[in-house]
């Protein structure tokens, strides 16, 4: 089995999304700009991922703290920015596996992530290269999660690049935050 595991597309991952953003949606009932996000490759119909979900909760910049509050408040474990800015991490309680994140809205991470969610939704030839990538990465025993990052870097750029929603100065600062 590789360092990192990519499997075909499973249906559940909607179904485990809708259960979460359920959970998250009362528990933010009273951070009034909260919106909760289905992200990364989990999100995309049809593309093959790490069975991790990845949850984005945007919110206005004065609403971070009452949303870290609030995500505690139902056994989320906060665990700061972990060197992205505008994004605040959280350790899940229990199952399915996933990745929770507070994100500022309009910053370049929330908009890298709507981007790629939604370009690969809408361009299944962008949405078979990236699964391509993807699984050959994935295939090599000895991969590790920073190589395979830096290895989904080049379609990723062609991903961004296609939305239209960033300027080649943000590009290269995504290019650079991945590794590449």
């Amino acid at each position: 089995m590789s360092g990192v595991e990519v499997v075909e597309h499973s249906l559940r991952w909607a179904e485990d999304f809708e259960e979460v953003a359920a959970v998250l949606r009362e528990a933010l009932t009273d951070v009034r700009s909260a919106v909760v996000e289905h992200v990364g490759s989990t999100s995309v119909p049809g593309l093959a991922a790490k069975p991790v979900l990845d949850v984005d909760v945007i919110v206005d910049p004065t609403d971070v703290d009452g949303a870290v509050v609030a995500l505690g408040s139902v056994g989320y474990v906060h665990r700061g920015d972990l060197g992205v800015s505008g994004r605040e991490a959280f350790h899940a309680p229990g199952p399915p596996r996933r990745n929770v994140y507070v994100c500022t809205a309009g910053s370049a991470n929330v908009r890298n992530h709507l981007a790629v969610r939604d370009v690969l939704r809408s361009r299944p030839d962008l949405r078979e290269a990236y699964a391509a990538v993807k699984l050959a990465l994935a295939a090599d025993p000895d991969i590790d999660i920073d190589t395979y990052i830096a290895g989904k870097s080049a379609v990723l750029q062609q991903v961004l690049a296609a939305s239209g929603r960033f300027s080649d100065e943000e590009l290269l600062a995504i290019r650079r935050l991945n590794g590449a």
